[in-house]
């Protein structure tokens, strides 16, 4: 019975993805940025290890892909899709997560202009959570697993809202609910152990201080029963040239409460964006793990209009 209790333990903690980086690929943070940005497309790859240090390291895998359906002749109107495939891993178990979701949004300018838009979006998937159940060592003979794998549906909603009221300052807000249908995963013939809902708040002001440097202070709050998550911190980017061609560097520090200090640095070349980030442990934790929390690493394509202004655009672009 206690490995059990161990695994249902490890299912709530490693259902849902987990990444630090949460504004180099919003759509795995909020469904409602799918389509939400500059450019006909975006796809996104992310990797993330942690643990290392405690047990064998809890990885993370991520891929995404976003497209246009539709957009209105101003583009003040439109469809998107997006779809996302996670792989997560951890433990002498081997126990994981697979899953794929697709995602359908839709955008809207309220004030038909370039500087107010918020987008709605419905997420539906497919997952496959479980173990290696022959390196499991049962205290009673006798007591097997009735299944080793769990296979579920998934539904999510998302809405996101910008606002850029000039060109020093634009402001955004986001809010999502993941696993709303509270799917069952459960290892024995009996117990009740189902997915609790994941909410997830976000919100970012972006402050254009100088020519050429911006700054955005930025806090963000996960819970998913019993656990929360609260995150806060200061964003800074430094456009090196935005004529033509783009090229921006960036970095941050933010804090995940009385959990991790999170530095992350950003590089931006047109189209191509590369981010890298550092999880220090600073929870209870801290003396087994080193203060060693978690690498990530995130890559960002995106398919760029043909004729286009770089730097201060009327866009939500993240």
């Amino acid at each position: 019975m206690l490995l059990l209790f161990s695994c249902r333990c490890w299912h709530l903690k490693a259902q849902d993805i987990h990444f630090s980086l949460l504004d180099h690929n919003p759509v795995l943070y909020n469904p409602g940025y799918a389509g939400f940005f500059e450019g006909r497309g975006r796809f996104g790859l992310a990797y993330r290890t942690q643990w290392g240090t405690v047990s064998k390291p809890y990885t993370t895998f991520a891929a995404t892909a976003e497209l246009s359906l539709y957009r209105n002749r101003f583009h003040h109107s439109g469809f998107n899709v997006g779809l996302y495939f996670f792989r997560d891993q951890a433990g002498s178990l081997h126990y994981g997560n697979t899953a794929a979701n697709g995602i359908l949004s839709y955008y809207i300018s309220p004030s038909g202009s370039d500087d107010h838009y918020v987008s709605v979006a419905l997420e539906f998937g497919f997952g496959q959570t479980g173990f290696n159940a022959t390196d499991a060592d049962m205290y009673d003979a006798t007591e097997t697993f009735e299944r080793d794998k769990n296979n579920y549906l998934n539904l999510g909603v998302g809405v996101a809202w910008f606002y850029q009221p000039s060109e020093l300052f634009t402001y955004r807000f986001a809010l999502s609910a993941r696993n709303i249908n509270r799917p069952e995963v459960r290892y024995l013939d009996y117990g009740d152990s189902r997915i609790p809902i994941r909410w997830n708040i976000y919100g970012r002001m972006d402050w254009r201080c100088f020519e050429s440097v911006a700054l955005a202070p930025v806090v963000a709050v996960q819970y998913q029963h019993p656990s929360m998550e609260i995150y806060y911190g200061l964003n800074a980017k430094w456009y090196v040239r935005e004529d033509r061609d783009l090229l921006a560097f960036g970095g941050g520090l933010m804090m995940r409460h009385a959990d991790a200090i999170i530095v992350s640095v950003l590089a931006e070349y047109n189209a191509f964006s590369l981010a890298l980030s550092y999880d220090a442990n600073i929870s209870k934790l801290a003396s087994a793990s080193r203060s060693f929390g978690a690498l990530e690493v995130g890559l960002v394509y995106r398919i760029l209009p043909a004729r286009r202004r770089i730097g201060r655009i009327s866009c939500p672009v993240m």
